[in-house]
């Protein structure tokens, strides 16, 4: 390892680390054993989700502790196209310090006690990601990934024009939701032709037009792996029906809701990837996770996108506060 390049060698998951996290680390080696004190403008993800645990972690391993920090901010300018970056400011040291420490959020300033990676009065508490829950709760995952180049997504009109069309089909089409539908309350509809017999589809040649559209789609990718889908048309990249009611979590929801909205889904509702789902889900799963002190644990570590909330952090908050909530 080059000396003059920051070691994060032997650090887990240090490939999920945003690129301003090598600052970080560098700043962190050069001011061991010096007097140095050091203040970063960053990106906001260095402060969320699995990067704490990954970067601040191994600072404060180091001895580095957070003199001072500004919260979440959208850094402006006089470009007429603004880029909205949400940033961080953290000063930070090794050596000893007399100083209060400061925290300011929207523009108040208070003085805490410590201030941890997340950036909120507490202790030095990280986050681990993990790969498998520590109790026995459903296991969340991703929606249905067509990978089709639209051909067999309609909105209700589009639906409508295409029984039309083909009569037979009416009988093929699921309810479709993603994040956006969810949210917004409304549906839009796919055409699932993956458990069509090849008899039935040899009587639908408005559905054989649409199957061979996608085949085209497909093989025109650069990806190996969808040209290889290719081959069997009538089915998507990734497959996730639930056989009876699961609850939908939209993968991303605006950072102004206090709760995250959730609901439950019948079986004859698909989904998009864009959503993530969790099968055999119960009421009870649906309460912790709509709970307000879950709300809360999720507003403190879970990663975000811009400053809205991703669903990643729900997986996690499940498989750690279920067992919890069980016990009490």
């Amino acid at each position: 390892m080059d000396s003059r390049k920051p070691d994060f060698d032997g650090v887990k998951n240090n490939g999920n680390l945003d690129y301003v996290s090598c600052w970080y680390k560098k700043a962190a080696d050069l001011m061991q054993g010096t007097a140095i004190r050091t203040a970063l403008v960053s990106t906001n993800s260095i402060t969320q989700g699995e990067q704490v645990a990954i970067l601040w972690k191994t600072l404060f391993e180091q001895g580095v502790h957070i003199d001072f920090a500004y919260k979440t901010f959208i850094w402006d300018s006089e470009a007429s196209l603004k880029a909205h970056v949400h940033c961080v400011i953290v000063g930070f040291s090794v050596a000893p310090t007399n100083q209060p420490k400061r925290l300011f959020d929207n523009g108040s300033m208070r003085i805490v006690q410590n201030i941890n990676g997340y950036l909120v009065e507490a202790d030095n508490i990280v986050i681990d990601s993990r790969s498998k829950p520590i109790c026995n709760v459903p296991e969340i995952g991703i929606g249905n990934k067509p990978i089709d180049g639209g051909y067999y997504l309609f909105t209700e009109d589009e639906m409508k024009e295409f029984i039309k069309l083909e009569p037979k089909a009416e009988r093929y089409f699921k309810k479709w939701l993603g994040s956006k539908e969810f949210i917004n309350g409304y549906f839009r509809y796919c055409l699932w032709l993956g458990d069509c017999s090849p008899k039935e589809l040899r009587s639908m040649p408005e559905c054989l037009k649409r199957i061979e559209a996608v085949k085209q789609f497909r093989l025109e990718s650069s990806s190996a792996g969808t040209r290889k889908l290719a081959e069997k048309p009538t089915r998507f990249h990734v497959e996730n029906m639930p056989k009876s009611n699961y609850i939908i979590v939209p993968e991303v929801s605006s950072e102004r809701r206090r709760y995250i909205p959730l609901g439950f889904m019948n079986p004859e509702i698909l989904c998009s990837n864009l959503v993530k789902l969790i099968p055999d889900a119960t009421l009870y799963h649906f309460g912790v996770l709509t709970s307000n002190v879950h709300m809360a644990w999720m507003r403190t570590v879970c990663g975000r996108l811009k400053s809205d909330y991703r669903s990643i952090s729900l997986r996690n908050g499940l498989r750690r506060n279920a067992q919890k909530c069980g016990n009490e």
